[in-house]
């Protein structure tokens, strides 16, 4: 039926004092190296609208209070855009806002990463899209694992998207991914960016030092 990509971006940002969604992608201190005047110029949340609309079939934005500002992004970079109506509620709440628009438009399948993670490498996308592919019926769900830590984006089937909707909204993505882990495929990756997180400014300069095309 098709794979709906989410991302969730109606997080206030407050430890980055800036939205995150709108940092500038390439790292503003990336754009330092050698091998700058390769890269295009956008934001985080572009790159990640780009980066799952070459595997998605539709790309769904979740922001809340930002709506204003991240709206006109999604749109430019041809995604649709969902409000989180109550984003104070937390990160679950928006991605169950995401995944009802995912049902809602027929499809049932989703990649979900989230706005403040750089986005995968070509290499890790295509990996989680074969194990995704060839899983068995008992495989509801495909997560990225580097060096022992679970990252994004998931790549989850109608099973777990019927389970998260099911949930409470006061629940927590993580603790339903642990209490299903005989449906899950944690899958190895060489690929740091699925669990690194932007949550402050040196978090974001420090993107730079290691940043590759």
């Amino acid at each position: 039926m098709g794979l709906g990509g989410v991302i969730l971006a109606a997080g206030e940002s407050s430890r980055m004092g800036r939205d995150k969604a709108l940092l500038p992608w390439p790292p503003e201190s990336a754009r330092m190296l050698p091998q700058a005047g390769l890269l295009t110029s956008g934001t985080l949340l572009s790159a990640a609208i780009e980066a799952l609309g070459r595997y998605c079939d539709m790309v769904i934005v979740v922001g809340g209070n930002n709506e204003a500002t991240v709206r006109p992004v999604a749109y430019a970079g041809g995604a649709f855009f969902a409000r989180n109506p109550q984003p104070e509620r937390g990160q679950f709440s928006s991605l169950q806002t995401g995944l009802h628009e995912v049902m809602n438009r027929g499809r049932d399948a989703a990649m979900i990463t989230l706005v403040d993670r750089p986005p995968a490498k070509a290499a890790t996308f295509a990996t989680l899209l074969e194990a995704f592919e060839a899983r068995d019926r008992n495989t509801w769900a495909v997560i990225p694992e580097f060096e022992g830590k679970h990252g994004h984006p998931i790549l989850i089937g109608r099973e777990m998207i019927e389970l998260f909707l099911r949930s409470p909204i006061t629940a927590n993505a993580r603790d339903i991914e642990h209490a299903n882990q005989k449906h899950i495929s944690y899958l190895p990756v060489d690929d740091s960016r699925v669990t690194v997180n932007i949550n402050t400014p040196e978090d974001y300069e420090a993107l730079g030092s290691y940043f590759q095309i």
